[in-house]
């Protein structure tokens, strides 16, 4: 079962990663291209900073905690303006801080809170809060790494969750990102932990009876083809039988 506690431990396990990184990381390491398409590893590290910080406001605020939110446009203005050194720095604290501001959530209020993110039509529970950021952190953790080691990966446990939140809590989020219209045949991909159905529409199963294709690889490749992080060049040892071929899943899962 998808919890909140789950994803807390996810996101967790991600900064402890990313803060044990850090303090390894050159001037040359920071000014290395990412994983993510036009961003520098301290570009990355910047992004999941202030999102720590802007994510961190909605929460705090509907738990009870007197906040000031910022507009976002200055929040990443300020961001962008600091040092590449600083960027990863202000980064570990600023997750750190949004963390303890989770860790700090009673059992009934993880349960039942409510949390106005600002862009969505209306507050969404808690674990649609989380999981959103740990879509986020998991994938750009994979960015960071990918800009230093060829053979990054998403940490696995993150992979198989968000499997699992893409079939329910996360399922709107593939309304935006995906573009279904981008091959003509319908395709029933079975991959690990689930199904991938297209349509004409987007969306991720728990299993379907009928599979048209196959995809042979781990979860973490799963949510790395969903965020259009399957590159050729980081795709080893995935392979996709049937109805449907990689390079054209790729076309409907262009990023972000």
């Amino acid at each position: 079962m998808t919890t909140p506690d789950r994803v807390v431990e996810a996101l967790h396990v991600n900064h402890d990663a990313l803060a044990a990184l850090v303090p390894t990381l050159s001037e040359e390491d920071l000014g290395r291209p990412s994983g993510a398409s036009e961003w520098s590893v301290a570009q990355v590290l910047s992004h999941l900073g202030s999102g720590a910080e802007i994510g961190r406001t909605p929460i705090a605020g509907a738990a009870g905690e007197p906040v000031e939110p910022e507009d976002n446009q200055a929040v990443w203005a300020r961001w962008d303006a600091s040092a590449p050194a600083e960027q990863a720095a202000a980064f570990v604290r600023h997750d750190a801080a949004y963390l303890a501001t989770v860790d700090a959530l009673s059992a009934e209020q993880r349960d039942r809170l409510m949390v106005d993110l600002g862009f969505l039509p209306e507050p969404v529970p808690l674990l649609v809060a989380l999981g959103m950021r740990l879509n986020e952190v998991a994938n750009h953790v994979w960015d960071v790494r990918a800009g230093l080691e060829q053979d990054a990966s998403i940490d696995a446990d993150s992979a198989e969750l968000l499997v699992a939140l893409f079939q329910g809590p996360l399922a709107f989020l593939l309304g935006f990102s995906a573009k279904a219209d981008a091959i003509e045949q319908e395709v029933r991909l079975e991959i690990p932990g689930g199904a991938l159905v297209i349509t004409d529409q987007v969306s991720v199963r728990d299993a379907v009876a009928d599979p048209t294709a196959v995809f042979e690889g781990p979860a973490e490749a799963v949510v790395r083809l969903l965020t259009g992080r399957l590159l050729r060049e980081h795709a080893a040892g995935v392979e996709v039988t049937g109805n449907v071929t990689l390079d054209e899943l790729r076309a409907v899962f262009p990023g972000y």
